[in-house]
């Protein structure tokens, strides 16, 4: 990592407010872990986005999950970064429950930050919502990332989770975002907003390519060819696209991995449609070399428009052919990827990446991802912060 950020945060540390840790691992995890290389992280698990539906099962086995959490305290979980699970009542755009929640965190961060020993702490947060809490924990910088237009996910209240959001930008002397769209956007509210391209963890997945690296046996005993998928399966997923696929080619096997958090009733018709749910990050490479093609079946809309899918770079890595629907960060890897415009381009891009596959063409799509390693992206964002906290700290003083 670049020096600027090591000789800067020697002195400091950082609280983190992000989605749960134990989720699958996305963006706040792979910074966070690379952060805590040079000081001490308090990562803060969601602080509730939405009011919860007391009905659903998923909504209350999470928060039992949270309860238990909040009762084990800290979890050490990679060296120098904690995972810290609050108490706050799942109300966010309640007056009266957010004033509760400032109360109940304060205490909740003042304690670990002793028990751990951080002092003088940054406030990172990935979550819009977290503004309620910016200038309590008398942080040196604010700094927010982001990585969704989070106003347009159907969950959430986008007018109001809007405003916030505005209101964070606002505050932060720095932010982060994650697609040119978002940068565009973003950049209106303050215009020290940076775009932070998302990394991958290319040695993991390169892993696919070894001789040595096994296929789990539940894609093992599936008829090739195997057209995959790894990732949240929600919202965002065009289900119309992934029948077709399955209905014109009942010869192939679709293999979805991933947490289903919406209704899948459409595809689970289909006997060559098989969804995996959840599977370990660690076995992530070894599915990867089950599939003959990694597939991004994203609808195109406001929502995806603004997405930099991780599971590219994370196919490519494995060397896997690529073939997405024509969402704009993934139009930079048209040199590597197929891209398509619509169902029947999907269906013959998906052929003719089977036709033309081989392992030499694997072994190039994995080599260009060693340029796009966490690492690298990291050390961009970590000398920014540098610059930025340096020229605050200069401004303060002469205002002293």
């Amino acid at each position: 990592m670049h020096s600027t950020m090591s000789q800067f945060m020697k002195n400091e540390s950082i609280v983190c407010f992000a989605k749960d840790w134990s989720e699958d691992p996305t963006s706040n995890n792979h910074v966070m872990k690379l952060l805590a290389r040079d000081t001490k992280v308090l990562w803060l698990n969601s602080i509730a986005m939405r009011r919860p539906t007391f009905t659903n099962g998923h909504d209350l086995r999470k928060i039992g999950r949270k309860v238990c959490s909040f009762f084990r305290g800290a979890e050490y979980t990679v060296p120098n970064l904690w995972v810290v699970t609050p108490i706050v009542l799942p109300f966010p755009h309640s007056k009266l429950a957010a004033a509760v929640n400032r109360l109940i965190l304060a205490v909740t961060i003042s304690y670990y930050r002793r028990k751990i020993g951080m002092r003088n702490c940054q406030f990172w947060t990935f979550l819009p919502n977290a503004v309620a809490y910016v200038g309590k924990l008398k942080e040196s910088l604010v700094v927010y990332y982001c990585t969704d237009a989070w106003a347009h996910f159907s969950c959430l209240d986008g007018q109001k989770t809007s405003i916030l959001e505005q209101e964070l930008m606002h505050r932060a002397d720095v932010c982060f975002v994650t697609s040119r769209s978002l940068l565009e956007e973003k950049k209106r509210h303050n215009p020290r907003t940076y775009l932070a391209l998302h990394g991958v963890d290319r040695e993991h997945f390169a892993r696919a390519l070894a001789p040595s690296t096994s296929v789990p046996a539940d894609v093992a005993r599936l008829a090739h060819p195997i057209i995959g998928f790894i990732g949240l399966i929600d919202e965002r997923m065009d289900f119309e696209l992934v029948a077709r696929i399955a209905r014109v080619h009942p010869d192939w096997t679709i293999v979805l991995i991933g947490k289903a958090i919406v209704d899948t009733q459409a595809i689970r018709q289909f006997p060559n449609i098989h969804l995996l749910g959840r599977r370990p990050y660690a076995d992530l490479p070894r599915y990867c070399k089950a599939f003959d093609v990694g597939m991004i079946p994203y609808a195109v809309n406001e929502l995806t428009r603004n997405i930099n899918p991780i599971k590219l770079r994370e196919y490519l890595s494995a060397g896997l052919p690529v073939v997405s629907t024509a969402l704009p960060e993934v139009e930079f890897y048209k040199d590597s990827a197929s891209i398509v415009q619509n169902h029947a381009e999907f269906l013959s891009a998906l052929e003719e990446e089977l036709r033309s596959d081989s392992p030499a063409r694997r072994n190039e799509r994995s080599d260009t991802m060693r340029s796009e390693t966490w690492e690298v992206r990291v050390a961009d964002i970590g000398s920014k912060v540098g610059e930025i906290a340096t020229d605050r700290a200069a401004r303060m003083a002469l205002m002293q």
